[in-house]
């Protein structure tokens, strides 16, 4: 191995070039301060090149695909579509092009930053070394991301399958795919290719979807289910095998022991923090099974030098929350405020058809930290004028409250995920629930859920005795 040749000093060095590293190295940068960030591969991480970009693409294709097959009820006659699988590819590597310069080393080495593209590793605890580069640093970030977790499944490492860095440059589509995990992704990646024309298994071994609202992950599960994913909840995946170019999952349930049999297999299990190959113990930073072992502040507490931002935070695993960790690192960090990573309720959404956007706690979550205390209000999409107009109308709105405050959303059905930001904006900034009532919602919108959720919790109030008799009272008054 070369020994380092370039000393290097910086007021941030950063490793790690996914959404929280570059957010970081961007910020401390435009406050005019001498940044260092190394990466080791692709410049945007996981996000851009093998997560949320290529995965919305390959959903928009797919979408594409059902509006084609769904168009006969509205009275447009088609033939059923065909999939053009290098077509799809070409329009999903197209996505990640476009976004590519966002991230790309010319614009950072624009903004003044010290771009390496080598693995680092800590050499003690203020100094980061790579192949060519020795870097001494007063505040270092360590924003290495995630990677598949690959289960310790008899036989799976003997077997050719897939992750999400790999199954977006498939050479064919797959005739039958069987995915091992009911999370997002593994149930993102399901409708996708069944649309395309795959079939297409799921294997969980709890609950599909198992973060979500019961009742809404059951009304995206049953749509998928409908489309032809065959989903098999409470199915623990005990051995893989391959015999004559097919893969065999031997499963265990209740019922028995079925064998799962298909052309490809995609491991969606989880995901675990990249930590490998940073020597943290040189560097006197603490680390676990989740990642970086780190407060409410994102601060290594063994190492103060040190802070761990996104997926190597051990924390929630969403490319907007490396978004946020980056954001409070540099309220923190350089403007000394007392942000946490805990300050604001975190969304998450799962891109199906119908999309579950969850905000905060769930129904079951609130009765376990409140008792009996909890209260719902809920307004189907059934009811709401785009959605008929549209003929989308699976789905539902609904709010969770405390004490009549705001702790939690759900919001299933088309959109979800845009709609239940009018929810996050009233949750982060402590508005009350009639905020959500005071304000007029163009008609007609999908949005306007949120509003008919919030007012459907005062309908008693508005509407009730006491306001009779009160309205009685006042038409007295000329």
């Amino acid at each position: 191995m070369t020994e380092p040749v370039q000393d290097l000093k910086a007021d941030l060095c950063v490793i790690g070039a996914g959404s929280g590293g570059l957010s970081a190295a961007a910020g401390a940068a435009q406050l005019g301060l001498k940044v260092v960030l190394y990466e080791k591969h692709e410049m945007g991480g996981d996000c851009l090149n093998y997560g949320c970009v290529p995965s919305k693409a390959l959903l928009s294709a797919a979408k594409a695909a059902a509006g084609v097959r769904e168009a006969k009820k509205y009275g447009i006659q088609t033939e059923d579509p065909k999939t053009d699988w290098e077509t799809v590819k070409a329009h999903v590597a197209g996505a990640i092009e476009t976004i590519a310069p966002v991230d790309s080393q010319e614009r950072f080495e624009g903004l003044g930053v010290t771009v390496i593209r080598e693995a680092a590793r800590f050499a003690d605890k203020k100094t980061i070394v790579s192949e060519t580069t020795r870097t001494q640093a007063r505040r270092i970030v360590i924003a290495t991301g995630s990677r598949a977790f690959i289960p310790p499944i008899d036989g799976l490492k003997d077997v050719p399958f897939l992750t999400n860095e790999t199954i977006f440059r498939l050479p064919e589509l797959p005739r039958h795919l069987i995915i091992l995990g009911g999370g997002p992704i593994g149930l993102e990646m399901a409708q996708a290719f069944r649309r395309l024309g795959s079939d297409v298994t799921v294997i969980e071994m709890g609950r599909a979807i198992p973060r979500a609202d019961a009742e809404h992950a059951a009304i995206a599960i049953k749509a998928l289910r409908d489309e032809g994913v065959t989903i098999l909840e409470q199915h623990k995946a005990g051995r893989v095998s391959q015999e004559s170019g097919r893969i065999r999952v031997h499963t265990e349930n209740d019922a028995g022991t079925p064998v799962i049999e298909g052309s490809h297999l995609l491991v969606a299990t989880g995901r675990r923090a990249v930590l490998d190959g940073l020597d943290l113990e040189k560097g006197g930073v603490e680390a676990d099974h989740k990642g970086i072992v780190v407060g409410d502040t994102l601060r290594s507490r063994s190492n103060p030098r040190v802070w761990a931002l996104g997926d190597a935070a051990g924390k929630e695993q969403f490319t907007h929350i490396a978004g946020w960790h980056a954001s409070v690192f540099t309220r923190r960090a350089f403007f000394k405020q007392g942000t946490k990573a805990s300050s604001l309720p975190v969304p998450a959404v799962t891109y199906t058809s119908p999309e579950v956007a969850q905000l905060g706690l769930t129904e079951a979550e609130a009765i376990a930290k409140h008792g009996g205390k909890v209260t719902t209000s809920a307004f189907p999409f059934h009811e709401n004028d785009r959605a008929i107009a549209e003929g989308k109308t699976l789905g539902e709105c609904k709010l969770v409250l405390h004490k009549g405050k705001l702790v939690g959303a759900s919001i299933v059905g088309e959109g979800a995920g845009d709609i239940l930001q009018l929810v996050s904006v009233a949750m982060s900034n402590g508005l009350k629930l009639t905020a959500l009532t005071n304000f007029i919602s163009p008609y007609p919108t999908r949005a306007e859920v949120v509003k008919r959720a919030a007012s459907a919790h005062f309908t008693p109030v508005v509407f009730g005795t006491n306001s009779r008799r009160l309205v009685g009272l006042l038409q007295r008054i000329p």
